[in-house]
């Protein structure tokens, strides 16, 4: 099986020859072809070419287009500077008012980050479609209006004005269900969708005014004939009921969630991947380690599982390290 074929069997619940290997890659990926993490999150050929080395040489077998948070909200206005080692920075358009008005109408072909992560999936269509999954990828309804708002800010919105922050989160929706469609269309047979602040917000909160934005979110992408990953960084085991009927595809876990607290809430037809910990078990652990961890993660997780560490592969991380979170893992009936 190639990676896509494996990919796509897992999602559907078939036997595969080896567990799918899903890494997050960002600035590790840019400076492993010798280039850096400006260039990665501003040209997409550069995330284009990263990507597919870290494929063929580590055998992965999904190519993504994630880079930083800010493609939508620089379309809706903000200003970004690029880093040589480390992610963009971003302004925050909402930062100093609830106006909504002030905000850009972002056009996915027009916005100038937003168009370039179509091209990287157009470029990833042109080149291993079919060979790779392509993974296209959006900010959640309250990951954005946070980047819009800055995140304090917004986590007092939600306290104090409900009514702003869910016109704000609607608002949102709207962007990442076009942002989506533009992927969709050139070529991407999953969408990530980061909702990373969700994890610092209540079950209560999350369950009435986030959770049912992202379950919009899921259902159109879904009607649009493609797969939906959700991406929640840090604890979301207090968010794991809602999750679960987020109705989502693969659901990445985070190293301080247990992988069996998962399982059990939403079932066996999602795909979990996770849970090792990015610093203590990937770049500072050693390739044995790294290889119990992944077999530990597969006996408490049970089929589907697909190997990914908690979140992004840190970079520096030692090469035999990757190799060994990457080793096949034979699939176990």
């Amino acid at each position: 099986m190639n990676g896509y074929e494996r990919y796509i069997a897992t999602l559907k619940g078939q036997p595969v020859d080896f567990l799918p290997g899903t890494p997050i890659l960002m600035q590790y990926a840019a400076e492993y072809i010798g280039s850096d993490y400006a260039a990665f999150a501003s040209d997409y050929s550069v995330l284009v070419r990263a990507n597919i080395r870290c494929a063929e040489d580590f055998g992965i077998d999904q190519v993504s287009c994630i880079s930083d948070p800010f493609r939508e909200t620089h379309g809706f206005g903000s200003t970004i500077e690029y880093i040589r080692d480390g992610p963009p920075r971003s302004s925050h358009p909402l930062d100093t008012t609830t106006d909504l008005s002030v905000l850009l109408q972002p056009d996915p072909y027009k916005s100038e980050r937003m168009f370039d992560r179509i091209k990287a999936v157009e470029e990833y269509k042109a080149k291993v479609q079919g060979e790779y999954s392509i993974l296209g990828w959006i900010e959640g309804p309250a990951a954005e209006a946070a980047d819009l708002r800055g995140v304090t800010t917004f986590l007092i919105d939600l306290v104090n004005d409900e009514i702003f922050a869910s016109d704000l989160m609607d608002v949102c929706v709207n962007t990442g269900i076009d942002f989506a469609r533009a992927q969709i269309e050139s070529g991407a047979d999953t969408i990530g969708i980061g909702d990373a602040i969700a994890s610092q917000i209540d079950p209560y909160t999350y369950e009435r005014l986030i959770q049912p934005r992202e379950k919009h979110l899921i259902k159109t992408i879904h009607d649009m004939g493609a797969y939906v990953k959700l991406h929640i960084c840090g604890n979301i085991t207090h968010l794991l009921p809602g999750i679960a009927d987020l109705n989502v595809d693969i659901l990445d876990v985070d190293h301080m969630v247990r992988l069996s607290d998962v399982r059990h809430n939403v079932g066996n037809q999602v795909v979990i991947t996770g849970n090792m910990d990015p610093v203590t078990v990937i770049k500072n652990g050693t390739p044995e380690r790294i290889r119990k961890a992944v077999l530990d993660a597969y006996a408490e997780t049970g089929n589907p599982y697909m190997v990914n560490a908690g979140c992004e592969i840190p970079a520096h991380t030692p090469l035999e390290n990757l190799k060994a979170l990457l080793e096949p893992v034979p699939f176990v009936h």
